[in-house]
């Protein structure tokens, strides 16, 4: 059976608000360096774009790191399976993420990089579900805020599927967590 998509939010306004966002970057930046951290893999569509128009020097590095575990619920517990690949000592560090869901990851993120000496750290997130959130995070950048559906698409997926959707949609799951 196929799975049924809709769209939540187009391509056209997925792209004018990253040109938005990476513009506001740029200005807060202004005489800065900064070192992106996209977290793997849902946020690697979104960091693209983002740092394609961001007009200060940005370096990019990947994590990867989860609470999720192939569930579409969070476990609560993060589990960091790649590091950074190049230090981040003394720089402003931004961490990029594709949706700020309980804000466990994040926040987990936030104070493991910290430890590794970030001068600061920043948070930027395509999506954003505040009414799910069960730690204090807010991301100093977002894209947009989205009701507490399941969704797809720009990078994120349901069972590794759908990442390269180019807009945002919203996958129908029945009571028992199957796409319907």
């Amino acid at each position: 059976m196929a799975d049924t998509i809709t769209t939540l939010i187009p391509q056209e306004k997925v792209e004018k608000r990253i040109t938005e966002l990476a513009a506001q970057i740029s200005k807060d930046y202004a005489g800065k360096e900064l070192r992106m951290v996209g977290i793997l893999k849902g946020a690697c569509f979104f960091l693209c774009e983002l740092a394609k128009q961001v007009t200060v020097p940005v370096s990019i590095d990947f994590m990867q790191a989860s609470s999720y575990g192939g569930h579409t619920e969070s476990t609560g517990t993060v589990r960091i399976r790649k590091d950074l690949d190049e230090s981040i000592e003394g720089l402003d560090v931004m961490i990029v993420e594709d949706i700020v869901d309980s804000g466990r990851t994040l926040a987990f993120l936030g104070e493991f990089l910290k430890t590794k000496g970030a001068k600061s750290i920043a948070y930027c997130t395509l999506l954003d579900k505040p009414q799910r959130r069960v730690v204090d995070l807010k991301a100093d950048y977002s894209g947009f805020e989205i009701p507490d559906e399941f969704v797809v698409g720009y990078g994120m997926d349901y069972a590794e599927k759908y990442r390269n959707l180019p807009y945002i949609g919203v996958v129908h799951l029945d009571k028992d967590g199957r796409t319907s």
